[in-house]
């Protein structure tokens, strides 16, 4: 069977043990408060960030530098058969696009992917692609069924500060004075790399009901769910309790957010993902691939 290595950034939840054992290589984002710079999962933890959010007003993310990602393939190059390059959406961060160019550079060959989307589907993507690998699947085949999951993902968030997404570009002055005098909540979701607001709803009640509905939608496809928070545990098992009470069989996964969406959504973020038809590979790989806490 010919070998195959997996290369990913930060924003794909994986632990660095479960990584190691299945041949991935993360690649961190990093992470800017003030004037300090960080890699996210490596120097500083999602609430250790969270912390730091809190003690400047001036926090912000970055992609990788492309010396990391050609030492990376340099170190790659001849040690496996194939290698699949698999990144949080092109349309939100150009770590993919300097990876491509890095992989150029050291002359090392690959199969890019551009998962248009990250965490929770994104690490699904990964382990699912581990799994085609077990069953035999070639590099092209297991490139081809993953971007097939593409279209089946579906990833909706509810920001915690709408001030937090003016400082990031997301909101303009204007939206975020209406919003807040009006108690506006915003219910986001991902189309085609990008985010997009889906819907502006009065109270964060209903913006929950709102994601329900959406939900419920798809139920008839959906196996399992994540719920990721940013540092809003309370709130995210309210939302849990919530999809149990609508959907008592469904499997629910609740984990922490990246750090590099709390930037943006600001802490409190709540977000709901999930792929239809899809079975979660977690489990069947026999290790943690992330360091979710399990509800």
């Amino acid at each position: 069977m010919r070998t195959i290595a997996w290369v990913t950034d930060s924003t794909a939840m994986l632990d660095a043990d479960f990584a190691r054992e299945h041949d991935v290589y993360v690649v961190p984002l990093c992470l800017i408060a003030g004037d300090e710079v960080y890699r996210e999962n490596v120097d500083i933890t999602s609430e250790q960030f969270y912390e730091k959010m809190r003690e400047h007003e001036k926090v912000s993310s970055s992609q990788p530098p492309i010396g990391e990602f050609i030492r990376l393939y340099e170190s790659l190059k001849g040690h496996y058969d194939d290698i699949i390059v698999i990144h949080c959406s092109s349309e939100l961060s150009g770590t993919y696009h300097s990876s491509l160019q890095a992989a150029e550079i050291a002359e090392t060959p690959i199969i890019g992917i551009d998962s248009k989307i990250g965490a929770f589907p994104l690490r699904e993507m990964i382990l699912q692609g581990i799994l085609y690998y077990r069953e035999g699947m070639s590099a092209l085949e297991i490139r081809d069924r993953i971007q097939g999951m593409i279209n089946d993902m579906s990833f909706y968030m509810i920001p915690a500060s709408l001030s937090q997404l003016h400082r990031s570009g997301r909101v303009s002055g204007t939206q975020l004075v209406i919003s807040n005098l009006l108690s506006i909540h915003l219910l986001l979701r991902f189309q085609e790399g990008k985010v997009i607001v889906e819907d502006k709803i009065r109270t964060m009640k209903k913006a929950r009901l709102k994601l329900l509905d959406v939900l419920k939608k798809d139920m008839e496809h959906v196996r399992d769910v994540c719920i990721m928070h940013a540092n809003n545990m309370e709130g995210a098992f309210k939302l849990k309790e919530e999809i149990l009470h609508m959907a008592p069989l469904l499997r629910i996964e609740i984990a922490s957010f990246i750090p590099v969406a709390g930037i943006h959504a600001g802490e409190g973020t709540l977000a709901l993902a999930w792929i239809k038809n899809h079975y979660s590979a977690l489990g069947r790989l026999g290790a943690p691939a992330s360091v979710p806490t399990m509800a």
